[in-house]
């Protein structure tokens, strides 16, 4: 059987080096504004509140930006992924601009054992990283692991909604599961989001789709209680090339035809009980 995990990790281990030197993710503007903060963590500012001494966890965390933009917001920053790749440029980003973040290679799903029990205030998740899992269970059984009693979840994430379409077809015909699906969608494609110099030859990729039930159950399932949810007409890429017109003065992507139509993101808050 093949290792959707092993599959994973290399494609993110190549697009590492490529996205750190992306103009897209612009390491150099957080070295020369000590404020700058990642398009995503901007975002959602008003939502995100005083992070001032909170110990936090940024899980899936890739090559570092929210995770010092968390970081410039007043928290204590542990980082967690699955890719040595992208941990080896998130330390060289977060020293270059003067961050202190302790980074730390594990799988998701092993990140209490890796980190401790009951130990976090805030788990934060970044868009795009829940479509890498298999199980919305277990990844909210991992959330509720980390937390304190009275921690908080905050999650930015792309909408199932938009992860059921394909670029290539109709908008109005959903080519992909909006359900979480046992066996992954298998994708080969050389291209990421931001713009790189070359083609990856790791193009491999295993994905799925969670619906919003089915996240917000496991998160109730595991002791956690909804406090926030918002839904969203853009996303921080260019997801469908060709029918999405950038808002400069948020940085995000929506539809160019009535883009109340698709609901492209969401974020989601949860406190753990108990």
């Amino acid at each position: 059987m093949t290792d959707s995990f092993a599959v994973n990790k290399a494609n993110w281990d190549e697009r590492a080096v490529l996205h750190a030197a992306s103009p897209d993710y612009g390491f150099a503007r957080y070295v020369a504004d000590p404020a700058h903060l990642s398009g995503v963590v901007r975002f959602d500012r008003p939502r995100l509140g005083d992070l001032t001494g909170l110990r936090a966890v940024h899980l899936q965390c890739h090559i570092g930006t929210d995770t010092v933009s968390l970081s410039r917001l007043g928290a204590s920053v542990t980082g967690l992924d699955f890719s040595g790749a992208a941990l080896a440029q998130a330390r060289r980003f977060a020293a270059t601009a003067g961050a202190s973040i302790d980074f730390h290679e594990a799988n998701v799903h092993d990140a209490v054992e890796v980190l401790g029990a009951g130990r976090f205030d805030l788990v934060y998740t970044g868009i795009g990283a829940l479509c890498w899992l298999p199980s919305a269970a277990r990844w909210a059984s991992v959330v509720a692991g980390l937390l304190r009693p009275g921690g908080r979840l905050f999650i930015r994430e792309g909408h199932p909604m938009l992860w059921s379409l394909d670029e290539r077809t109709d908008l109005a015909v959903p080519r992909f599961p909006y359900f979480e699906h046992a066996e992954p969608l298998v994708f080969d494609d050389p291209g990421t989001y931001v713009s790189v110099d070359r083609p990856l030859e790791h193009s491999v990729t295993h994905e799925w789709n969670h619906s919003l039930g089915e996240i917000i159950t496991a998160l109730l399932d595991h002791g956690l209680t909804l406090t926030g949810f918002t839904e969203h007409d853009s996303v921080p890429w260019n997801a469908l090339p060709g029918q999405m017109v950038l808002d400069e003065a948020t940085g995000e992507w929506r539809l160019e035809d009535t883009p109340s139509r698709l609901a492209a993101s969401y974020t989601l808050q949860a406190v753990k009980t108990g």
